[in-house]
């Protein structure tokens, strides 16, 4: 037994669920990176690249092959997002994080690139049956999940809305593997979900009003 092992191992059982430590563990820090984004902190990225790190041996421990390449490709897009909130082009001009809406382009792209992975990995999922046994819920939350944490690197508001539909069946795709904490999760994420896109939301409306000009005196009205 190796000094990890203990992430595979049950930490409780509840209302007949098995709970497991790195289910546990790595969706607590997926919830505090979630948190994070929400506040516009470029912590939100070490946080999400730990949470994938645990959640691998959580996926793998439940034979879901597509949860774990999901985790390998949070940890991805988490390196690049930590260097786009880092080198500047993403900040406004008070240093914070800057948000928008998404312009009708890269919504575009978002939901056709969304649509076109999602059938890819969906059929090879059902090729490969060992990739999943569910080929097709997982294939949407993998492709959906990479396009959310696009949209959130980018700062576009529309980040939100993506987490909002890869809720709708992680919920219950996480109950039906086994991975009781990580239903429950899925639900805390939808209400920090709706708080998290309100405060963006507003805040992209504040950025984009317009704003006074100084009065100088002796200019002619």
């Amino acid at each position: 037994m190796n000094q990890f092992d203990w992430l595979n191992a049950e930490a409780f059982t509840a209302f007949g669920q098995h709970i497991m430590w790195s289910d546990m563990v790595g969706n607590s820090v997926g919830l505090i990176a979630l948190a994070l984004g929400w506040r516009r902190s470029i912590w939100t990225w070490p946080a999400q690249f730990l949470s994938g790190v645990i959640l691998v041996a959580a996926y793998a421990s439940a034979q879901l092959s597509g949860g774990v390449g999901k985790q390998l490709l949070v940890i991805g897009v988490a390196v690049w997002g930590w260097r786009q909130w880092t080198r500047g082009s993403q900040k406004a001009q008070d240093g914070s994080i800057a948000v928008r809406f998404a312009t009708w382009k890269e919504r575009g792209l978002l939901i056709g690139g969304t649509a076109v992975g999602t059938l890819a990995v969906g059929a090879l999922f059902s090729a490969v049956p060992d990739l999943s046994w569910n080929p097709w819920p997982d294939a949407y939350i993998f492709v959906g999940t990479l396009a959310a944490m696009v949209a959130q690197a980018r700062g576009l508001v529309e980040f939100w809305f993506a987490w909002l539909l890869v809720d709708v069946v992680g919920v219950p795709l996480a109950f039906s593997s086994g991975l009781a904490f990580s239903g429950l999760v899925y639900v805390v994420y939808l209400a920090l979900v709706l708080w998290g896109l309100r405060d963006w939301w507003l805040r992209s409306r504040g950025a984009a009003a317009p704003q006074p000009q100084p009065v100088i005196e002796g200019a002619p009205a």
